[in-house]
């Protein structure tokens, strides 16, 4: 807690089972102050059939679960559980994040007195084999679409991401797919929050990935986000 601020970590997961125990660590271990950062971590088990939710729990994080499959899902899912928290942080399962960087993410929130504060892969390094070309080439894509229809430039649409809870109320997100992150910030344009994009590294990451892991995650990936983009 800083400043009298309820922090919370959602991390939503499906079969991380190889990498979440490294994720909940960095996240325990952010400190300010001499006292930890993080108030509560909470892991949103998106039907996974791998031990996941185990080892989340073992390791002290809340875990719920989520049947319905898809980002946007696990994500609401982790917001509607919540009552008292101030700020909410939203930390893949993957550990292609690392601490300095979510730490970074929630003092600028705090610091610089905004509503909403993003990770950007392209502002900092995305390192060897953690993005694919069409990953890179489809978020710039994206990210023109939104410059286009709302005159603001966001350099990436990646999911690291820290929000006063109050905001993340009002934007009243729908999205239950892959397009929740960029709904989130095409809501964030039109309810004028205060927007800030922090540089962030991009890490391979721990397992395989659901989105460009396999064909059929990538076009359904891109087309929610091109979906999103042009019709929210």
């Amino acid at each position: 807690m800083i400043n009298g601020l309820h922090i919370t970590a959602i991390i939503p997961a499906r079969n991380e089972a190889l990498a979440i125990s490294y994720v909940i660590k960095s996240l325990q271990e952010i400190e300010h102050a001499a006292s930890n950062l993080i108030d509560t971590i909470l892991v949103i088990d998106n039907a996974s059939t791998d031990a996941t939710a185990i080892i989340s729990r073992q390791l002290g994080a809340s875990v719920i679960s989520e049947t319905e499959l898809g980002y946007g899902a696990a994500c609401s899912k982790g917001v509607s559980a919540l009552d008292k928290t101030d700020i909410v942080v939203f930390v893949d399962g993957d550990f292609t994040y690392r601490s300095k960087d979510i730490k970074r993410i929630i003092l600028s929130l705090i610091d610089y007195e905004l509503d909403l504060v993003m990770g950007s892969r392209f502002l900092g390094q995305i390192q060897a084999d953690s993005m694919t070309p069409w990953q890179e080439k489809g978020t710039q894509l994206v990210c023109r679409i939104i410059k286009w229809r709302f005159d603001f430039h966001f350099s990436d649409l990646g999911s690291l991401r820290a929000i006063r809870m109050d905001k993340l109320q009002l934007l009243d997100l729908q999205d239950r797919r892959f397009g929740w992150t960029a709904e989130m910030q095409i809501k964030a344009l039109q309810h004028k929050l205060l927007i800030l994009e922090v540089p962030v590294t991009s890490h391979p990451r721990i397992g395989k990935s659901k989105i460009s892991g396999t064909f059929k995650g990538s076009v359904l990936a891109a087309f929610d986000l091109l979906k999103t983009a042009l019709c929210r």
